[in-house]
């Protein structure tokens, strides 16, 4: 099995990465027909690494987390299922962010990014540590917390050669986890999301582009767009953000895929000018 995927001592410096957007809603066999549909797109032109949004399999009603919460351990559960036939089929790594996986508590399962290989082999996976429990600006009231259980661990995975920290979401606007990712070696950093269109229209892009600025990574923000059960609104705008800050490629209003190719001389080169990682004073830190 290892001789059909580069190891580290051979990694190339390019790898070809896709966000996806989708409009996911209750039903979770659709959900994951469409998963399936924009992962063979973005397979199509190449990516080796696609990232899902937050939600992707099922975007309804919080109490139903529980029921359709799986093991990711279990190979004949329909999600862990479908990711890695998906994974197996098109030769690619998925990072699966943000769906139901059974907890300790049988009502708060948690929400996790699950990270499959290209031979659909579960390889990571992070619990969302950061649980949204908001009053948006329209007045509506979320409480993440209410049905999800938090993780505890900043985590980062080897994807052909390049180092992955994951997050989810809401953890977006904590930088002390992106710099505890980038502390433990993190080039690339996946966001799947789905941010309100109440928050996301003055918050995604300025807090994506500073995340990717500030750890001097890659970031992969794929996100939720449209209207969801619930009167839930999504803001969509999947993207691909360089370590300088620059967005090289985005999601319109529409479920969609976008694609670009990380490159690692770039990232190697704008932390060698500018080591500010190394300039930071930890005695700030928690």
């Amino acid at each position: 099995m290892a001789s059909q995927y580069r190891s580290m001592d051979m990694a190339q410096d390019t790898l070809s990465c896709a966000v996806v957007q989708l409009q996911s809603g209750p039903d979770v066999t659709a959900n994951l027909a469409a998963v399936r549909h924009w992962v063979a797109a973005a397979a199509e032109r190449g990516a080796r690494l696609v990232v899902l949004p937050e939600n992707f399999a099922f975007f309804g009603p919080e109490a139903r987390r529980a029921e359709i919460a799986e093991r990711l351990e279990d190979g004949v559960a329909p999600i862990c299922s479908a990711l890695r036939e998906t994974c197996a089929r098109h030769n690619l790594y998925l990072v699966a962010g943000g769906m139901p996986e059974q907890s300790g508590d049988p009502l708060r399962p948690y929400n996790t990014a699950a990270v499959f290989d290209p031979s659909g082999t579960l390889v990571g996976r992070y619990r969302k540590a950061h649980l949204f429990d908001v009053t948006l600006p329209n007045g509506r009231e979320l409480c993440e917390s209410r049905t999800t259980t938090p993780g505890q661990r900043a985590i980062v995975v080897d994807v052909d050669g390049f180092r992955v920290g994951l997050s989810v979401c809401y953890d977006l606007r904590f930088p002390l986890l992106y710099a505890e990712l980038r502390r433990q070696g993190a080039e690339i950093i996946t966001v799947p999301a789905a941010f309100t269109v109440q928050t996301g229209q003055d918050h995604w892009h300025v807090l994506s582009r500073a995340r990717a600025i500030e750890t001097q990574c890659w970031l992969l923000a794929a996100a939720q767009w449209g209207v969801h059960p619930g009167e839930r609104m999504s803001y969509g705008h999947s993207l691909v953000c360089d370590p300088w800050g620059n967005i090289v490629a985005q999601c319109s209003n529409q479920p969609a895929v976008a694609l670009a190719t990380i490159d690692r001389k770039l990232l190697t080169s704008i932390r060698g000018r500018f080591p500010c990682f190394e300039h930071r004073l930890t005695a700030f830190e928690e």
